[in-house]
């Protein structure tokens, strides 16, 4: 069992900040060149290719950056033209007919056309690439290319508006992908230097360190123009201090922040402190197809014992809402916010427990099953101070539960939750979602069964449908539809829900027209600006 760890104080976070700031002056970095921005990420990029990432920042350059998407989502989250100019219904609102910018270009020159569309469409739904959209766009019967400019897709049934996956799907170079096979893309050369057709080019990765992307000065001033940025460089930078001094010292203009360090920030002069909400909830998913997580009332009992005000107060300063609901709020769909139980007083979990054949031996004591121990095994990718885990090694002790916590590199960790043959217990992750709540068909969907986001193994008939309803559901039935969706997932817990984050950003004063919201962080990074020092 892991030790107690001590958590970092802010005070001791503050000295590691200005340690940090020392050793990255010592290194005598050269001048960053005029118009360039730099963003920390705690984790390397996961792929330049869109239709096979779940990165959440991965997710944000992608969008935003450095491909486009068919349409745009305004401010109150409904699509307006971007690659598409316009579009137009026929009267059963069932086949949109959409005319396409003619002057947009892939970056090597090739022009971005109704075949690229098509071809993005029917890769997202083809089974062999396992894409985490692929249950998104199961709401396209068909594609029909018309002209290179113009576009017909038939939807399943009647939509009232377009679907917010063709917001946030990035369309992708057809002439460079369509003789790879599709099962090979996450491994192809694309994947580490990808074309894209967005307001920024790549230029070069220095793999686990840095991606670098330039202005695209050919971005069509129908679609926005090109950036006012020259340059946009993500760093890699995985310590919450080093990231803290980063942004102290001007090397970072804008990090995600440890919440810790949160006042900070707020003290700081030179830096302001934006917490936008942000689609990304972190789990306990459970391995539901094997002892004991096979059993929903061992799924129902450890749900049950973790004290989520606690985790939220202590983990993350706060910045997050405690919840055991599936939904992230702020969205159209979803529920009325609902203070969570923090915990159970005990009865319930142990009834459970006991039901289930787990009982102690003596108070105190680890429960037993037929003389073995329930022992189990957390894996985690590792939360800065270990915060998260230990809370939850806590809480699970008191109920008679003995928690191992083993800390994995983030591909061994993917590699490992991911496989078909599932040899773990149980993993504390975070989900990157999506305005369509694409990440909960992902996760559930049968269609996407060992797809990147088929943690727990956990598929139901009843579930599909559900899902398949709350996908095609108009508005005016929609939260409904994903209440049901929500109320299988509470009843059965194949995940127990910790909280729904939001986002804990430094920014540097001298970065200008920064806009976050449910969007993304990056959502208005064409127009983001940067004023120099003067010399």
């Amino acid at each position: 069992m892991m030790p107690p760890a001590k958590r970092t104080s802010t005070r001791a976070a503050c000295l590691w900040a200005i340690a940090a700031v020392l050793m990255l002056a010592a290194c005598g970095a050269p001048p960053r060149a005029p118009g360039t921005a730099v963003v920390a990420s705690g984790a390397d990029l996961e792929s330049g290719n869109p239709l096979v990432t779940i990165h959440p920042l991965s997710r944000q350059v992608q969008r935003h950056a450095l491909f486009v998407t068919l349409v745009k989502l305004d401010s109150l989250l409904h699509p307006m033209p971007y690659f598409a100019r316009e579009w137009t219904w026929d009267a059963s609102h069932q086949v949109a007919t959409f005319t396409l910018d003619s002057s947009l270009r892939w970056h090597d020159g090739v022009p971005t056309t109704a075949e690229d569309v098509a071809f993005t469409l029917a890769a997202a739904a083809d089974s062999s690439l396992a894409s985490p959209r692929r249950g998104d766009v199961a709401a396209i019967d068909s594609v029909y290319v018309v002209t290179p400019t113009t576009l017909r897709v038939k939807f399943q049934t009647a939509v009232p508006e377009l679907p917010t996956v063709l917001a946030e799907l990035p369309i992708v170079p057809r002439h460079l992908l369509d003789t790879v096979p599709r099962a090979r893309w996450r491994a192809h050369p694309f994947a580490t230097a990808p074309v894209g057709n967005g307001p920024f080019v790549f230029v070069s990765r220095l793999p686990g360190r840095q991606w670098r992307f330039a202005r695209n000065h050919t971005f069509p001033t129908s679609m926005g123009g090109p950036p006012a940025l020259e340059q946009l460089v993500v760093a890699v930078v995985d310590e919450s201090a080093t990231k803290f001094a980063g942004l102290v010292s001007g090397e970072l203009d804008l990090a995600g922040v440890s919440p810790t360090m949160a006042q900070l920030v707020r003290k700081d002069p030179a830096l302001r402190l934006m917490t936008p909400p942000v689609l990304f909830s972190t789990i306990l998913a459970f391995n539901t197809t094997r002892a004991p997580f096979n059993d929903v009332r061992v799924r129902r009992a450890v749900s049950l014992s973790i004290q989520r005000q606690q985790l939220v107060a202590a983990a993350v300063a706060g910045f997050a809402t405690p919840t055991e609901h599936a939904i992230p709020p702020g969205l159209p769909v979803s529920p009325p916010q609902q203070p969570s139980t923090g915990g159970d007083s005990g009865n319930d979990a142990d009834h459970l427990l006991d039901a289930a054949g787990w009982t102690r031996p003596a108070p105190g004591q680890t429960r037993q099953r037929n003389g073995q121990p329930l022992r189990l095994t957390l894996l985690t990718v590792g939360s800065g101070d270990m915060a998260v885990e230990q809370l939850l090694q806590a809480d699970l002790a008191t109920r008679g539960i003995a928690l191992d916590i083993r800390v994995m590199e983030l591909a061994t960790f993917l590699a490992t939750v991911r496989s078909a043959e599932k040899g773990f217990d149980l993993v504390l992750t975070g989900i990157p979602g999506d305005l369509a709540l694409g990440h909960l068909s992902a996760l559930f969907d049968s269609k996407q069964r060992g797809g990147a986001l088929d943690y727990t193994g956990y598929h139901t008939a009843e579930l599909d449908q559900l899902l398949s309803a709350a996908r095609s559901a108009s508005p005016l039935v929609a939260a409904a539809a994903w209440a049901r969706v929500n109320a299988v997932l509470a009843r059965d817990v194949p995940v127990a829900w910790l909280y729904h984050a939001r986002g804990v950003q430094g920014r540097s004063v001298r970065l200008e027209q920064v806009e976050m919201d449910l969007r993304g962080e990056l959502v208005s990074v064409a127009r983001w600006t940067r004023r120099e020092e003067r010399r």
